[in-house]
């Protein structure tokens, strides 16, 4: 009998193997030549590799130059990245002694608006070179000090009137004329006035800009320690006359008084302490503590309150130069209440948006 061959012997997987390879060799080799001439017809393609970014660049050079002459001043080389707009100002001072970091303002177009020194230079730059225009501010002073001098002023001025030094008034009148309680009521709150603001300048406000122009200190300064002198002036005079509607008058005065001064006083305590919800700063809401309830009706309570006490006081004591102040108090506060809610509505539009600035409805 024949024995039937078995496909699985050596020699036959040999065959096989070898078929095989030569089958797998060929497919290889049109699959290399399908890619190969793929390469060749997209070479004209090849997009070439981007530019470096300036985010890679291990310093900037920054150019300053006079915003008037559009001269160059200097050179401030070797600037990290990740400087801000004020270590450029303090090399720069170290370049040109006579101009300190506070008074020099730069501009990153000649009409543009002042840069912050928060500003990192890596925001500015386009390429290794950078240039600002340098504008000289003047001489410059803290907020801390600008405030503190203006309302130090008043509350000295004020108690040298209050005890009637000779060169002020006539001594015999003085001692001849009896003192009516109102005058030590006002003598009370408005140094309680001053001395609140004192002390909220040193322990509560925080200020977004570190200086201001030397000029606006001496404008503010005139214009309270002035107005200040005129109202002592009338109120401590030996011959002033109480309100026409006697005690009651000057008790519920009194009484708005005390309650706008503390209502100020929390308002700011709040827009201090404003609570942050992930990145974004929110508006400060009403509290259990009534005087933050304002808060509902206006964008500025702290500019109501402010304006509810000089009304308060010039209720109180009767006198004109009080009247005159406070109007102008309402005036000024009023301006600077539109110009903050206008702020508040960029930042905080869906809580501002049905609330007036100062006073509801008229403002």
């Amino acid at each position: 009998m024949l024995k039937r061959q078995n496909p699985s012997t050596p020699g036959h997987r040999r065959d096989l193997a070898a078929d095989g390879g030569a089958l797998s060799m060929s497919h290889n080799d049109s699959r290399s030549f399908f890619h190969f001439s793929q390469l060749v017809l997209s070479a004209g393609q090849i997009k070439p590799s981007p530019a470096l970014k300036h985010s890679k660049i291990t310093y900037f050079e920054v150019e300053i130059v006079d915003v008037q002459s559009k001269k160059q001043i200097c050179i401030v080389d070797k600037v990290p990245p990740a400087s801000t707009l004020l270590d450029v100002k303090h090399k720069f001072h170290k370049a040109c002694p006579q101009w300190y970091p506070s008074r020099v303002g730069l501009q990153l177009e000649r009409n543009g608006p002042f840069l912050k020194d928060s500003v990192s230079i890596q925001s500015l730059a386009v390429s290794s070179i950078v240039t600002l225009y340098f504008t000289d501010l003047g001489q410059q002073v803290g907020w801390t000090t600008f405030f503190l001098t203006e309302y130090t002023g008043p509350l000295l001025i004020y108690l040298l009137f209050y005890i009637r030094l000779s060169t002020i008034y006539d001594q015999v009148e003085s001692r001849k004329n009896f003192r009516h309680p109102v005058v030590h009521l006002a003598c009370f709150c408005h140094c309680l006035h001053y001395i609140r603001h004192l002390l909220e300048t040193l322990f509560v406000h925080k200020f977004s800009e570190g200086h201001t122009p030397l000029k606006n200190m001496i404008k503010g300064c005139a214009f309270y320690w002035g107005f200040t002198s005129w109202i002592a002036y009338y109120i401590n005079h030996p011959r002033y006359t109480p309100p026409s509607f006697g005690h009651k008058q000057v008790s519920y005065a009194a009484l708005a008084f005390l309650m706008c001064e503390a209502g100020n006083h929390f308002i700011n305590v709040a827009l201090a302490h404003q609570t942050n919800s992930g990145n974004r700063t929110c508006f400060p809401s009403p509290t259990y503590n009534p005087f933050t309830w304002l808060f509902l009706l206006v964008s500025c309570p702290n500019y109501t309150y402010e304006a509810g006490s000089w009304i308060s006081f010039t209720v109180m004591t009767q006198t004109l130069p009080v009247g005159i102040f406070a109007f102008l108090m309402v005036i000024q506060m009023s301006l600077w209440a539109q110009k903050k809610h206008k702020l508040y509505l960029k930042r905080f539009y869906p809580e501002v948006r049905r609330k007036a600035a100062m006073i509801p409805i008229i403002f």
